[in-house]
């Protein structure tokens, strides 16, 4: 019998008063064979059967209990599917975010109006919006609705409250439905999620749009900013398997400050006073740490050193720097365009900024060939250049320079790199991020020279250990002098640069900073 008979069957049933209909009577096809049937369904029709003699049994409910027999015995693919639950909010923050592109129209698009007199316009029309939908809200609900319908509309909508905490410095989101973040150096599940993998791509695609790149299956993936400067790195499928990837690392809103990190620990004041004083005198400085350590932040701080009447030029695959002089010239890398040109890389820019005239060159990150050419230009006149690089201890960095000379594609001995590093590179400056999540310098190490075939590296500061934790697991140390004073003291002498003798007074012996050779 067909699923239409079935239920007319039932239907005759309940029109008869409860008595069984001649169709359903007479149907050979629900008289199932008894072993194919569960011992609760046998049973079942057996009591049924026994109550139609005794109690009557409510002809609606009878007929329910038919239809769900009938269902039960239908093969799985046909069976009736339960509707599922509706979000009444979800629902409504869609068209209230569609009333809201209705009404404000071009406007979102208007140069002429001002980021906060758009925001502005677009809640006072969410309040009509929501009013006109006459849906009963208490006030919570109804600041929520207008909060992400706004976050969704003119922001990044589930990250734009993690955007705007200042206690959240770091934002990844794994997958649609998962979002960790970063709060003093720790990691935590954000409650807040996605939508939908449609929803996260529209974020994606707003943020790269707003820099000028883009991201789609032919380039999958992309480095970007926010108009924070805060660094931006999406990965979208087929690269990223389990669902499209963001990370966002955040960039204070207001530039930290020496004093800031002096506050933090980072740094000690005789440490500042050193290091102020290299970058007055203008010594060549690498920066080196590892991913997430604070590299670019103390590279901002560095910069915060440099004279006000000197020319800087700022290279970076993504505008990151914060620097607070005026006579800057801000140079950024392009990716190629759909076709695979015009791309213009940090080693094109970096030689072009020869050619600019300047007093310093900054670069945010070397990570390719374009490591040589950096030397060559300190070691032609540019000094005071200011960089950064991956790695885990000043020898380190040292090899890593020496790795990423020979990506240049110049067939260079070894020797002759080590002898440009080593008279290129006047301090390395080891930032790490120790396990309590705190960001300390680790080490101010000075480049002697050559010894052999080794550049000899001697510590000026090094982070203590030995002073042990705190209950709550924190490292109780902080960066001391060696007591050992740089050969670039005298440099200082020479250009009436004055560091107190106390910077270098130290508990350490000499023989704790190491010999110098790594």
């Amino acid at each position: 019998m067909k699923l239409s008979e079935r239920i007319s069957a039932a239907q005759a049933r309940v029109q008869s008063g409860g008595q069984p209909s001649p169709a359903l009577a007479t149907s050979p096809t629900l008289e199932l064979p008894r072993p194919e049937l569960p011992a609760k369904r046998t049973q079942w029709f057996e009591q049924k059967s026994e109550q139609k003699t005794t109690t009557p049994t409510p002809p609606a409910a009878d007929a329910i209990a038919i239809a769900v027999a009938v269902a039960s015995d239908l093969p799985e693919e046909v069976r009736p599917k339960a509707q599922q639950p509706v979000d009444v909010f979800a629902a409504l923050k869609e068209r209230a975010a569609t009333a809201l592109f209705e009404h404000l129209g071009a406007r979102f698009n208007d140069s002429a109006i001002t980021e906060q007199e758009l925001k502005s316009s677009a809640r006072d029309e969410l309040t009509k919006i929501i009013d006109a939908e006459q849906v009963p809200l208490s006030a919570d609900e109804r600041t929520r609705l207008v909060q992400d319908v706004a976050d969704d509309v003119l922001g990044y909508g589930p990250l734009q409250r993690l955007l705007d905490d200042p206690a959240v410095t770091e934002i990844m989101v794994n997958r649609m439905d998962q979002i960790y973040v970063e709060r003093k150096g720790h990691l935590t599940l954000a409650e807040t999620r996605f939508s939908s993998e449609e929803h996260l791509r529209r974020v994606i695609e707003r943020i790269v749009s707003k820099v000028g790149r883009r991201i789609d299956e032919s380039s999958p993936l992309v480095d970007a900013r926010l108009e924070d400067g805060s660094r931006v790195n999406a990965v979208i499928p087929p690269l990223a398997v389990g669902g499209s990837s963001l990370t966002i690392r955040k960039f204070s809103k207001v530039p930290l400050t020496v004093r800031n990190l002096i506050d933090f620990g980072t740094l000690t004041p005789e440490m500042a006073e050193l290091l102020n004083a290299c970058v007055k005198a203008k010594l060549n400085i690498i920066v080196s740490g590892g991913t997430g350590t604070g590299k670019t932040t103390l590279l901002n701080v560095l910069s915060s050193f440099l004279p006000a009447d000197e020319r800087i030029v700022t290279i970076e695959d993504a505008v990151e720097l914060q620097i607070q002089q005026d006579h800057v010239v801000r140079l950024e890398s392009r990716p190629p365009n759909t076709e695979g040109k015009g791309e213009v890389t940090i080693r094109e820019l970096l030689r072009n900024s020869l050619r600019m005239r300047p007093d310093r060159i900054v670069v945010g990150e070397v990570r390719g060939g374009e490591s040589l050419d950096m030397l060559q230009a300190m070691n032609t006149g540019h000094d005071g250049s200011l960089s950064t690089v991956h790695s885990n201890s000043p020898r380190d960095a040292v090899a890593r320079l020496e790795t990423l000379v020979l990506m240049a594609g110049m067939d260079l001995p070894l020797r002759a790199i080590r002898e440009q590093i080593a008279s290129a590179v006047n301090l390395i400056v080891q930032i790490s991020r120790l396990r309590d999540g705190s960001r300390r310098i680790t080490h101010v190490t000075e480049v002697q020279g050559m010894e052999g075939d080794i550049v000899t590296l001697q510590d000026a500061f090094v982070f203590d250990y030995s002073a042990g934790v705190d209950a709550q697991g924190r490292f109780l140390g902080r960066p001391v002098a060696t007591g050992i004073r740089p050969r670039f003291i005298d440099r200082f002498e020479d250009l009436g640069i004055h560091v107190s003798p106390a910077v270098f007074a130290s508990p350490l012996s000499p023989a704790a900073a190491g010999d110098g050779k790594g």
